[in-house]
């Protein structure tokens, strides 16, 4: 087992790990920017670094700064949590030849799926099914014009690259098209730092369903079920849960049976999420596949019991993990609510500044990550993310009930948050009944 490990991410997932590092009795190295010097991660890892100024590319996304770092701190490994480094094949690969271990998946692997058009053509090979469109990334506009002739509209064009509903654009027409194709790629540049795009047909309401695998490297690979993620604005997910409400029991069975198919057939290491669109009628297309832990992974956690941070540890560092040779058997229900620093009455503008009081939600079955404290001073240049609150319940309707008093019970003052719209939508007739699909809030 590892003795030291450098974190390069921040806030509450930078925490999540270091609690799982000290539970395995594992020394911590926090790298920060000068914007996160008061932050929790900072002041709970055994060590902390400052590797540079606010801006990501200054610190965050340095990588011969991280790596001096590790050098110097004498890290065995690196975790790279999600965001900013997580999916970059190139950070994975320079780690390794510095003899520094990575906790994810090959170099090589990461680098075919972050490749959104590669991934298809992979996953169509291991026989899953994969929305009609571009097989290669697109070269350029009039290619993408002939192509959209073929396909139909309305379409959707998205960044090769990259995640977090950044570089997409649903395109109703080919003077759309037009117009859309550059901002696209440009999006793309500035938050890939590569402007490929590549293009498939638009699904009309279909629901987003992801399943959480775990694979040795070597071929061997399980799944520890589905969550259900269709409640999101502007491609990014605000409510997760596990299980899905809303799809059948051989649907389930089929979306599973798929998410280990592909990961078998390209023998991937570490923990990863598919991803799959589901429409009306109960038809199964690949979307995607994250290299990385997600955000909702605690709602995986909690139906199943297992830390998936600890084993994805323990793998990277033994080439083994007793969770290989155990069946996920979900209990109950979980929900997770993500709560940013935005304003819900003003288009969710990101609301920035000092916490003057906070106070978590308790109580059985809840769940809070979160790097907030009375004082903290949330800093204007990264991700608004707060806190994640969890709840489980034997039922969907205890832990939608239990989520509901604890998102009354949390206190977050100095800062306008999305809590009153999560309240909103849990207590909303469609949330109720699981009847809702991706187009849940654009439709408001």
């Amino acid at each position: 087992m590892y003795k030291k490990i450098l974190i390069a991410a921040r806030g509450e997932i930078a925490l999540r790990i270091i609690r799982a590092c000290k539970e395995l009795d594992i020394k911590t190295v926090a790298v920060h920017s000068s914007a996160d010097t008061e932050s929790l991660h900072v002041k709970l890892a055994d060590e902390a670094i400052c590797i540079g100024s606010a801006q990501p590319a200054a610190s965050y996304l340095n990588i011969p700064r991280i790596i001096a770092a590790a050098e110097i701190t004498g890290a065995e490994a690196i975790h790279p949590a999600y965001g900013f480094l997580s999916e970059s094949p190139h950070f994975a690969d320079i780690c390794l030849s510095c003899h520094i271990d990575w906790i994810g998946p090959q170099p090589a692997i990461m680098e075919m799926m972050g490749d959104k058009a590669m991934a298809r053509k992979m996953m169509r090979e291991a026989g899953l099914e994969i929305i009609p469109g571009s097989v290669e990334a697109l070269e350029n506009e009039a290619g993408a014009v002939s192509l959209a002739q073929t396909i139909g509209y309305p379409l959707m064009i998205k960044a090769v690259s990259g995640g977090g509903g950044r570089g997409i654009r649903v395109v109703r027409d080919e003077q759309q098209l037009s117009e859309l194709f550059h901002s696209a790629s440009k999006e793309a540049e500035l938050s890939f730092g590569h402007g490929g795009l590549y293009m498939e047909k638009y699904l009309a309401a279909p629901r987003h369903i992801e399943v959480q695998v775990f694979g040795d490297g070597k071929g061997k690979v399980i799944q520890l079920g589905e969550r259900e993620c269709s409640i999101q604005r502007r491609h990014q997910k605000l409510i997760e849960e596990s299980p899905s409400p809303g799809i059948s029991d051989q649907t389930r069975r089929k979306v599973l049976e798929y998410a280990i198919r592909g990961a078998e057939y390209i023998k991937y290491g570490s923990l990863g999420t598919v991803e799959f669109l589901v429409t009306a009628d109960e038809e199964v297309y690949f979307l995607e596949m994250n290299t990385r832990i997600q955000v909702e992974h605690p709602v995986t956690e909690m139906v199943t019991g297992f830390d998936l941070i600890k084993e994805q540890i323990r793998l990277a560092a033994t080439g083994s993990s007793p969770l290989m040779e155990k069946t996920a058997i979900p209990r109950g229900h979980a929900i997770e609510c993500r709560i940013n620093a935005e304003d819900p009455d003003k288009n969710f503008k990101p609301n920035p500044g000092e916490i003057t009081f906070y106070h978590p939600p308790g109580g059985p079955g809840v769940r809070v990550d979160s790097h907030l404290y009375d004082g903290y001073i949330i800093p204007p240049y990264y991700d608004s993310l707060l806190a994640k609150i969890i709840t489980w319940g034997e039922t969907r309707e205890y832990a939608r009930k239990r989520m509901i008093r604890s998102l009354q019970e949390c206190v977050i003052e100095g800062v306008a948050t999305t809590i009153p719209f999560h309240l909103w939508i849990l207590r909303s007739e469609a949330f109720i009944e699981g009847a809702f699909d991706t187009s849940f809030i654009d439709t408001l």
